[in-house]
């Protein structure tokens, strides 16, 4: 009878010790599924492999502990409320979305799961309330700093002394609105007249050149844009025959042809995002991470580009920059 008892204890006690480790088991055995939506191309998005490196850091290794669903719209915005549905239906834990243009249908398309925004206008566009609380399912990182449009247009002056009428293409498809107004009002604390073209679809952009060159303009301004990103050869390429010195934001824009460029580094947003990845799936709420503005910049200029164009980068410019293309 006392043997009985001392084995009801024992097994038990054995039950209360191991489920908490079985518990722990059948959560480890649950990878976690990660969707990645972009207005861009897998071909052209060359900051994947950035986000992915930031995951690894973290001890997520794909295929092993994580899995990554990807869904790209290839420059065609019309198709990523189909493709954020595909994700949410899998379902995936969290979504990750790069650009302003991507986010609102990711919005439209799910109130629970958690959203991380990459590069993204997310205050301008009105896709959160305040940075520091976002609120709702999203949170992430801003690709917008105050008086950014100012400095990207001081050192294109820079660069170009007699610099007078300045060009700005910007996607009529991307919410970028807040650019656009906060760059009109640099060009006019310079005193410099702007040119504003819009442009709905690559076929558009030979036309918005063509009215550059009519309208006499001395240099160009790109208004950040999936689309352009992804057509960055072409566009960098055009600047050049219609010789346009040309700032950009991303360097992608200088390594693909294009002369100069200023801005966040996307490749360190796309690293950071795994961050908030991480701290979602530990089951922290999106609408308590406050959303981070850019941390690392980098002003990139290409030496072959501005010979191309007959144009000589002062000294001074060159000693600021972070890289040198020659």
């Amino acid at each position: 009878m006392r043997l009985s008892a001392l084995g009801l204890i024992l097994t038990l006690a054995l039950g209360i010790l191991t489920a908490p480790l079985t518990a722990d088991a059948q959560q480890a055995g649950k990878v976690p599924r990660i969707g990645v939506l972009s207005a861009g191309s897998l071909a052209g998005d060359i900051h994947l492999e950035a986000f992915r490196e930031g995951l690894r850091d973290l001890g997520y290794v794909e295929g092993r502990n994580i899995t990554l669903e990807y869904r790209f719209a290839e420059g065609q915005a019309d198709r990523l409320p189909a493709l954020v549905a595909e994700l949410v239906r899998l379902p995936v834990d969290v979504l990750v979305v790069n650009g302003t243009v991507a986010i609102r249908p990711a919005q439209h398309a799910t109130t629970t799961i958690p959203i991380v925004m990459v590069a993204a206008d997310p205050v301008g566009a009105g896709l959160v309330a305040s940075l520091a609380r976002p609120g709702g399912n999203s949170t992430g990182l801003s690709i917008m700093v105050p008086g950014f449009s100012g400095k990207r247009l001081e050192i294109l002056k820079e660069a170009v002394p007699t610099l007078s009428r300045v060009a700005a293409l910007w996607h009529r498809d991307a919410p970028m609105g807040s650019y656009v107004t906060e760059t009109q009002a640099a060009a006019q604390a310079l005193g410099l007249q702007l040119q504003a073209l819009e442009v709905r679809s690559p076929n558009e952009f030979d036309q918005a050149f063509a009215a550059m060159t009519s309208e006499h303009a001395d240099a160009l301004v790109m208004i950040p844009s999936g689309l352009f990103f992804s057509h960055r050869r072409q566009l960098a390429a055009l600047a050049v025959q219609h010789r346009l010195p040309a700032i950009f934001m991303e360097r992608e824009f200088v390594d693909a042809g294009g002369l100069m460029a200023y801005g966040p580094s996307l490749s360190d947003l796309s690293r950071r995002a795994a961050t908030y990845v991480d701290k979602i799936l530990k089951g922290a709420k999106p609408a308590d991470l406050p959303i981070e503005q850019p941390m690392k910049f980098e002003l990139v200029i290409n030496l072959k580009t501005a010979k191309a164009l007959g144009l000589t980068v002062p000294p001074s410019l060159l000693f600021q920059a972070n890289e040198v293309i020659r």
